[in-house]
């Protein structure tokens, strides 16, 4: 079994030469109001997961909101954050305390060590941050609503121009810390989990992506 963010064609090549029989991933196909059509690049990426037998498994917001192996959890767990409640789309997001405030400078060390980015922060740079809210990917327009909770700092993977205004004018501080490396915790525990559970080989493929 091979695991990774994106069902990409580098991915799947991967997954092809290490024999595996099964792609499980974070972002799969078919997305709605998607075009149905099996063209160009989605024709190649699932001709070759045909042609080699493998199956694709995709868990998209399943695995931001699990509880234990989500992409959320694991970021929290990764910060010290001690989650209190989940808000936003489907509670995907969730919101929790530090144990200590810290600063802009310090939690931003902490991600760049965590996951290998170093993020974009935008905002009131001095602020003191206590509670923090927490969605990978392209989550920052939950920030209105983190702001609401009481957040003092809300991170996701990407930003919008937006996004730098309602930091600023808001009083809460904004991480953008990349989609892919916000989502690369998920996919990765659960292949652990499955693994140890069902007696299989995982292995994670990280097909590095900046945004």
């Amino acid at each position: 079994e091979t695991g990774a963010v994106t069902a990409s064609q580098p991915v799947i090549d991967q997954a092809v030469s290490l024999g595996a029989d099964l792609l499980l991933v974070h972002h799969g196909y078919f997305w709605k109001n998607e075009p149905p059509e099996l063209t160009g690049m989605k024709k190649k990426r699932i001709k070759t997961l045909l042609e080699a037998d493998i199956n694709l498994v995709a868990y998209h917001l399943p695995l931001d909101f699990h509880p234990e192996v989500g992409n959320n959890a694991w970021l929290a767990e990764l910060l010290g954050v001690e989650v209190e409640q989940r808000f936003g789309h489907a509670n995907l997001a969730i919101c929790g305390s530090m144990p200590e405030s810290i600063s802009v400078d310090e939690l931003s060390k902490r991600l760049s060590q965590q996951l290998q980015r170093h993020p974009m922060a935008v905002g009131p740079m001095e602020k003191p941050l206590k509670r923090i809210g927490i969605c990978s990917g392209a989550a920052e327009d939950m920030i209105a609503e983190a702001k609401s909770l009481g957040c003092d700092a809300f991170i996701s993977g990407e930003i919008s121009e937006r996004t730098t205004h309602y930091a600023r004018e808001e009083d809460i501080v904004y991480f953008s810390a990349g989609h892919h490396a916000t989502e690369r915790g998920g996919v990765r525990l659960l292949g652990d989990r499955l693994a140890a559970e069902f007696s299989l080989e995982h292995v994670f493929v990280d097909d590095n992506n900046p945004v």
